[in-house]
Order: structure tokens, then C-alpha cells, then sequence
């Protein structure tokens, strides 16, 4: 997920992009526990994208809270 995607969108849709990488994250430890998994680099790319939403989120939520 690229940065420039992520601050295009608005807070409900940064909402909902950490709800759905979280789930994928989930999904992806629970096939890990399994030995389902086998690409494993992707749970250390799903949980830096999680994180660079929820600081294009926090951001966000500043300058609302900024501006008003």
C-alpha cells in the first residue's frame, strides 16, 4: 500500500482500510499457526501497512481537530 494511496482517501475510508488490514492480518497469523502460510514476509508488510493507515488517520484527525 503506497503512502500517496492512503492519504488520498478520507477518514472513513482510513477507517475502514485499517479494519480490512486487520482482518487480513488475522487471516494471515491464523495461517501461520496452521503452517498454512508460507510467504511469511507478509505478515511484517501487512502489519506496516496497519500502521502507516493509523498514522495517516492520526494525522488526519489532528488537522480536523486543528482547523476547527
Amino acid at each position: 500500500m503506497k503512502t500517496s494511496d492512503l492519504r488520498a482517501k478520507d477518514v472513513a475510508g482510513l477507517q475502514q482500510e485499517v479494519s480490512e488490514l486487520l482482518k487480513a492480518h488475522f487471516g494471515l497469523r491464523m495461517q501461520k499457526a496452521t503452517q498454512q502460510l508460507t510467504n511469511h514476509s507478509q505478515l511484517g508488510n501487512t502489519r506496516r501497512d496497519i500502521a502507516r493507515a493509523k498514522t495517516i488517520l492520526a494525522e488526519k484527525k489532528r488537522e480536523q481537530g486543528a482547523s476547527k
